[in-house]
Parts: C-alpha cells; structure tokens; sequence
C-alpha cells in the first residue's frame, strides 16, 4: 500500500514540477512514509499537520506553494471530507456573529506581543507594506500609512474612525504626522492594551470593541486586514454600519486581502491553526454589500507586495526564534506552524492565488472626480 500511495502522491506533484526526494528547494523530503496514505484521504489540512508533525520538509515552502497552486494540484488531491465540513457549517450558521467575536483575538493576536514585535517592523503594522519605493520593512510599512492617509484626504483636526486598529500603527502616525483624532477598535485585548502604550499623549483612543457595537460620526472610516474576519453573511452588516457613522462627505478606505473567487468558507489548515472563522472576500461579494451604500471610487491592486511584506516577516520571525524560544515558551511545533503559515501564504500570493486590494469609497461620489495617489 506504502508503494501505491508514494507512486499516487508523485503522480499528483509531478505537474508542478515537484518531485519527492529531489536535490531541488522546492522538492519534497520525507521524514515518514505514512505520508503519503495521510495525504491522499486528508488533503490539505493533512498537508499541513504532517509537516507540523515533522513527516516532510522542503526548504522553499513558498516556491512549493506556488508550484502547488499554479499547477492547480489542490483540484485534484482527494480527501475533501474538511473542506466540505467548512462549507457546510459556513451555509448553516454563521461563524462569524457577534456572540464569536472574540475567538479570533483570543486565538491568533493574543498570542503574544513578543511574537508579534519579534516579526513586524517597528511601528507593528500587521497587514501587507507598500514596496513601490522602500528598501526595507520599516520604510515599507511608512509608505502604505502614508499611502492610507493620503488616500483618505487626511487634514489636521478631522476625525477618524480605525475598524481593526492592531497596536494602533496607523493610529499613532496618523496623529503625529496629519493631526488628527484616531478611534480604534479591536477585538484583541492585548492588542488593546499595548496600543494604548504606544499611542500614550496622543489624541488616540483604543477600544475593546466588536464593529457592530459602533456609534458616532466621523469624518474618514479605515479598516486595514479587518474584513477577513467578518464572513460573508455579515458584508451588508458591516458595509451598513460604516455608512451609519461616516460622513456625508466622508472617505472609507478598507484594504483586504482578496480571492479570486467568491468563496464561503477559509481553507481549512488555517481556518484551524491560523485564523479561525476566516475567509477571503472576493470582488462580487465586496461591491454587491457596498451597492447602494457607497461610490466606489478606487480599487487599487498590489497583491505581490504581500508575497515581500510576508518573506520579510519570515526572515525576522527566524532571526529572533532562539529568544522566542527561550523567553516566550514557544515550541518545535509551534515554530513549523508559523512556517507553514508565512511560507504557504507567500505562496500562494506569488501565484496570484491571493490579492491585496485597496478600495476608496464616498457616500455620494467626490465632485469633480477623486483622484487616487499610487
């Protein structure tokens, strides 16, 4: 059966160009050779926990992504049993409603601040950095606050609305740099708590807060990587409240990462070690919530930035492992899970799988036209 499995296995990599045993990074180095009967009935979440699990390596996880994904293998892997499990939870409840706000503070960004300062650049942004004229993170990472504020037309005095404000990055530069009054939400208490820290002396105020509790006006609305955890069923909500707080004549800047195809459900790997109750919005869903709402007045594009942004994120997280490690309790296991995450979701944007996208709003259209800085 062992046989059978690995000549099925190699037959399904083949195409992409990946071989088991290979001299090539990309290739695939097997540790177990339960392997392959594990992958053939499991497919992707088995993928993953196997190499949590230590049964496989490959040094290039991210080109054996994008071989992966451009080769589109995951079509043809059977072992469907969790992908349809998601699906057919996400048709019959809705994962992401009010009374599960929290789970995804609890189980991903209360992980650790130490994680998380380990990895980001020095302001904490947690989202995809702006690389068109950056030679690193930290000026990357300026550039798409800049790029944000810019885009929302910031002016001193203006207040502004941050729906999933992180350690409040953007918060504090928009303060600093453009004079303006920050409120951020987030459903992360140590999130909260370090972003108050950090935006201490400033007209910053950071929530412990789900967005369906918001009340108010303001005159500018941002939500940077917030929207993948709101779910599909919850769009229209979502797109209901920022027009019920913004302005008449108000800016909305959301930046998402973005599918290709309108989905239902997250892949399951993440949706259970990474993100859970996660998913990708595709363009029909974005601009169906908002019609009606909102003048969509920009869409802007620059999903392979992700690909650097996450390498980058990658190349800290294995600088400063040994301290992690030491100092923040953070096992073996726990180091190849992140791994996988960074590495598979570099990927899977260097295929073009996966898009960045900001997209600018108005509630009545900008007279005279708006003009998008890039």
């Amino acid at each position: 059966m062992t046989d059978r499995s690995r000549e099925a296995v190699a037959r399904l990599l083949a195409p992409a160009g990946v071989a088991i045993g290979g001299g090539r990074a990309w290739d695939i180095q097997v540790h177990d050779d339960r392997l392959y009967a594990r992958l053939l009935s499991g497919g992707s979440l088995a993928l993953g926990e196997s190499y949590m699990d230590g049964w496989w390596d490959c040094a290039a996880l991210d080109e054996l992504t994008r071989r992966i994904l451009e080769a589109g293998l995951e079509r043809r892997v059977p072992g469907l049993r969790s992908v349809l499990w998601l699906a057919l939870k996400a048709r019959l409840t809705n994962r992401q409603a009010k009374r599960r706000a929290y789970n995804i503070g609890r189980r991903h960004y209360d992980l650790g601040n130490d994680l998380f300062q380990a990895m980001l650049d020095k302001r904490m942004n947690y989202s995809c950095a702006y690389w068109k004229d950056a030679g690193g993170l930290d000026q990357a990472q300026e550039a798409k606050l800049e790029l944000c504020c810019r885009k929302l037309g910031l002016e001193p005095g203006l207040s502004v609305l941050d729906i999933g404000c992180g350690w409040g990055a953007f918060a504090k530069y928009a303060a600093e740099r453009h004079g303006v009054r920050v409120t951020g939400i987030t459903v992360s208490s140590e999130q909260a708590a370090l972003g108050r820290e950090l935006c201490e002396g400033l007209p910053v105020r950071i929530e412990l807060q789900d967005y369906r509790g918001l009340s108010g006006r303001y005159d500018r609305v941002l939500s940077v990587g917030m929207i993948e955890h709101v779910g599909y069923k919850n769009y229209r909500t979502y797109m209901e409240i920022v027009d019920r707080v913004l302005a008449d004549d108000g800016l909305f800047l959301l930046q998402t990462i973005g599918s290709n195809l309108s989905g239902r459900n997250g892949e399951p790997w993440m949706d259970k070690y990474i993100f859970p109750d996660g998913m990708l919005p595709g363009p029909a869903r974005l601009t169906r919530a908002a019609e009606g709402l909102f003048v969509l007045e920009d869409w802007h594009n620059f999903g392979p930035d992700y690909d650097r942004t996450l390498m980058a994120w990658k190349s800290n997280f294995d600088a400063r492992w040994e301290g992690l490690s030491r100092n923040g309790g953070y096992d073996e296991r726990f180091r190849r899970m992140w791994t996988y995450y960074l590495l598979t979701c570099a990927g899977s944007f260097r295929a073009r799988r996966n898009q960045l996208w900001q997209l600018v709003f108005s509630k009545r259209g900008v007279r005279g036209g708006y003009r998008s800085p890039r």
